[in-house]
Parts: structure tokens; sequence; C-alpha cells
């Protein structure tokens, strides 16, 4: 599908890590008509506010990258608010466009709706085969809610509507809140506050054992307009590198990268969460899409992405 450079197309979540990096993809493809709107100009959990916002501005497209996240410490600390606010934010914006008659709407889940001990690597077809990841799995629930949703909505209404599931997410304009932030931004901010003080040590939490998979946000946003104007399933669809890497190693290189130069404490007390984590995205790489980031690459330029903003 051609999709006219100046349709109206609506990016919820525009200013986090995922949704600014939809933003750029989208200008960098000549868009020119984007529509944007900061948390205090429209409260995505106002079911009201949310159809006041389609009625007016009338988006033809919509890519819904927008959620309350965050690492095992914030999920398992909140699940009551994981839940809530992300069953509300997607089903407003869901059945909002839906009645605003939508062309087209992309809704990003998460790695996490599969379950904990699933076999490796994910395929699409595993989803509710198994029980979750204790860590996330209210962040987990409301994603798989969503992509249920849009099922629905295709199957009794007609539309368009489709889901892609990336993997973790690094990148510019990412969560440093060690509370709250993921494991990649997280050791950043680690290892360059230790680098600064010359702390001796970093602990870190869990075996370090545990493998994972990662995908540059841009990569990611390159796969979200690529799935717009050439995905139309009602079967949602992987996004990930095809590649992964063990926490220990992942926090070595952040280490060397970041240039800190003493020892890495793991704190075994702590929750490793799912052992192993790998999407199989031969599906999409089957359309002809491929990420263009490397891990070394991505890991250097989100570190400056962080000195810029709070080095």
């Amino acid at each position: 599908m051609d999709i006219a450079r100046d349709a109206r197309i609506y990016v919820a979540g525009h200013r986090g890590l995922v949704g600014s990096a939809i933003w750029r993809e989208l200008q960098r493809h000549g868009f020119t008509r984007l529509i944007d709107r900061a948390r205090a100009e429209l409260d995505l959990l106002d079911a009201a506010a949310v159809r006041k916002f389609y009625a007016q501005e009338k988006p033809e497209y919509v890519l819904d990258a927008a959620a309350k996240v965050g690492g095992i410490q914030a999920n398992n600390q909140h699940p009551a608010e994981f839940l809530f606010q992300n069953l509300q934010i997607q089903n407003n914006l869901i059945h909002g466009a839906y009645e605003a008659g939508v062309r087209k709407l992309l809704f990003l889940g998460s790695s996490c709706i599969y379950p904990r001990l699933a076999p490796q690597p994910l395929k699409e077809e595993y989803l509710l085969t198994g029980p979750l990841e204790p860590t996330n799995e209210w962040y987990a629930m409301a994603k798989i809610a969503g992509i249920r949703m849009c099922q629905a909505y295709r199957r009794q209404h007609g539309c368009d509507f489709i889901s892609a599931m990336p993997s973790n997410m690094y990148g510019p304009n990412d969560n440093y809140d060690l509370q709250n932030s993921h494991v990649l931004p997280a050791l950043i901010r680690k290892f360059h506050e230790a680098k600064a003080a010359h702390s001796p040590s970093v602990t870190c939490w869990g075996t370090g054992s545990p493998l994972r998979e990662f995908l540059y946000a841009d990569d990611l946003a390159r796969a979200c307009v690529f799935l717009l104007e050439n995905y139309s399933e009602e079967q949602f669809i992987n996004v990930g590198s095809g590649s992964e890497v063990s926490v220990r190693d992942l926090t070595e290189n952040v280490k060397r990268i970041v240039g800190f130069e003493g020892v890495i404490v793991w704190d075994t007390t702590k929750p490793d969460g799912t052992p192993r984590k790998l999407l199989d995205s031969s599906r999409l790489f089957a359309l002809g899409w491929r990420p263009q980031v490397n891990m070394e690459t991505g890991i250097r330029l989100a570190y400056e992405d962080f000195l810029k903003r709070f080095g």
C-alpha cells in the first residue's frame, strides 16, 4: 500500500524512545502531516478526551507507541498501574480509531507476551501456550489484550488494525531512571555514574546468565513504517534483530564502551527474569525487512545520547 506523503498520521507516544524514533523515520520518508500530542495536551487515559481528539484531528493512520513501561523492579512494585493504565490507553486508542474511521492502525506490543518457558526462538503461534514470566506479567497481560483487541476489531468491523511485537528496545531518547528503566539504559547510567565517581565497583542484578535480544529504536521505526505500508494480516508479527547476548556479556560491553575500569559485582539475591527471550522474526525477514544497526554501534550511539542529555 502506497501511503500518500500528505496523509494525516498520528504517533501516540511520540516523545518516548520508540515514538520519537517513528516520528524521525516518518519525516525521513517525507510525510508532512504528522500529528502529535504531549501528555499535558492529551490524557490517553481519558476516553472522552481521546474521542474528542480523533474527531478534531481526523488522523488517517495511527501508530500506537504509547504505554506505561519499566523494568523488573517497576513491574513488581506497581502491578495495578501497569495493568490498568496500559489497558486504558490502548482501549481508548483502538476503539477511538474504529469510531473515527481510521484507515490503518499499528499497535506495538512487547516480547514479554510470550510464555516464560516457551520454545526458542519465539514464534508468533506460541502466544498463550504457557504461564507468563511473573516479573512482568501485568504489562504482558495488557499487551496481549491489545493484540486480541486489534484482531477482534478486524474480524467484527473489518478494521485494518495490525500488531507488531518488538524485542528489547534501546537507543536515543531512552529512559535512564534507575528505578523504572530497562536493563541497557540502566547499565549505561550505572557505569557512567560509577566512572564519574571513581567507584571501585558496580552492582548488577541477578546472575548475568539470561539471554536477551536487543533492537535499536531506529531499526524498529523502520520496521513500523515498512509494516504500515506492506503488512495487513490478523496475525501479529515479531520484530527482532535475530541475535542474542547474555546479560553478563552485555554488561561487560557497556562497561567497556562507557570506560568504567572497576569491577562488576553480581547480586544473585535479585531476580534474573525470563531465562531466554529470542524472537523468531523470520516472517518479517521474508517480507524484505532487516535491521541495520549492530549492537556495538547501537550502544555507542545510545551512550552519546545519554551524554548529550545528562553528561
